[in-house]
């Protein structure tokens, strides 16, 4: 769990930096901050379950498996990219390993969660969706939908709610008359838990739990896992909205820290082996670079291409 918290760390705080530079184009959502939410449930998952993300969804997809080398590549709009360029940051998916597609529609992940739990339950599968979504995103129509139907059809979906105490600019005290989005669980019949999001042991026990009673179809689950995030809603957003010494405070709780703070207190890890899997990882990122740097461009012809699909031909298939 370390090495996936150092490697979505790193990869963002390269991607804030090439950003900056104007390797990058287009917005670019950082997850710096909330790394502990995305391991702990992750690694409870099977290669075969499935996740959906958000705009913020590079932690996400480091989590469950994807590679580092065709994410940097689909940032800088090279043709080696996950989307072949086209997507960029907002739009990653590998559906080889689940990753059923991050978008940038606040709620969109919800539905599309719904619907691969329904799709394992049909199939007769046991495998499990894990949903990461927003505190803003609980307003919207597709939250309360989603979980009303995970509900009724006993989906094994796990609705996971990074609570980062803003939508965009607007804490939550603004937009909701709640404290604790899991208490809207109790609408839908269905457990609703408050979980340390910074905490990446607390994330990956309430996510173990909820992803063995979904699995064993027992229905959905909704976490709310307390975080924050370090930099702005997107890269150039200088967040002058959040009150210093609340930035002060969470700064304290970064969930890196407390892990190699764990580590080293308990023995699990001594200083130079911590140093050298910072190495191995630093490593990893700037391969990732300079692939995406030596890629091609998407040439002109390929705006055309993957735009429409032949049903018939899929389904025959």
């Amino acid at each position: 769990m370390y090495k996936t918290m150092k490697r979505i760390r790193e990869f963002e705080t390269n991607a804030s930096k090439l950003f900056a530079e104007g390797q990058i184009h287009g917005f670019v959502h950082l997850y710096i901050g909330e790394e502990a939410v995305a391991t702990g449930v992750c690694a409870n998952l099977r290669e075969d379950d499935y996740i959906t993300s958000t705009h913020r969804g590079h932690g996400h997809i480091i989590a469950k498996g994807g590679d580092v080398k065709y994410m940097m590549a689909e940032l800088y709009g090279r043709q080696t990219g996950y989307c072949k360029g086209k997507g960029g940051s907002m739009h990653i998916a590998d559906a080889t390993k689940g990753i059923i597609g991050a978008n940038g529609i606040v709620g969109a992940g919800q539905n599309i969660a719904t619907g691969a739990g329904l799709s394992a339950k049909l199939r007769g599968t046991d495998q499990v969706c894990a949903c990461f979504f927003g505190d803003g995103s609980t307003n919207q129509g597709t939250f309360h939908e989603s979980l009303n139907l995970a509900s009724i059809w006993r989906l094994p979906v796990v609705f996971v709610c990074e609570n980062n105490l803003y939508g965009i600019s607007m804490h939550q005290s603004r937009h909701q008359a709640i404290q604790d989005i899991a208490d809207r669980a109790v609408a839908y019949n269905i457990p609703g838990v408050v979980v340390d999001g910074n905490d990446v042991f607390a994330v990956y026990e309430a996510a173990n739990e909820a992803i063995e009673r979904a699995r064993n179809g027992q229905g959905p689950s909704l976490i709310e896992c307390k975080t924050y995030r370090h930099h702005g809603h997107f890269e150039g957003d200088p967040a002058k909205y959040k009150p210093a010494e609340e930035v002060a405070e969470w700064m304290s709780k970064d969930p890196l820290p407390r892990l190699v703070n764990y580590m080293l207190d308990n023995n699990i890890l001594s200083k130079e082996e911590l140093n050298e899997i910072d190495r191995q990882i630093n490593d990893e990122i700037k391969e990732a670079i300079k692939f995406a740097e030596e890629s091609p461009w998407p040439p002109i012809e390929s705006v055309v291409e993957d735009i429409y699909t032949d049903i018939v031909e899929e389904v025959e298939k």
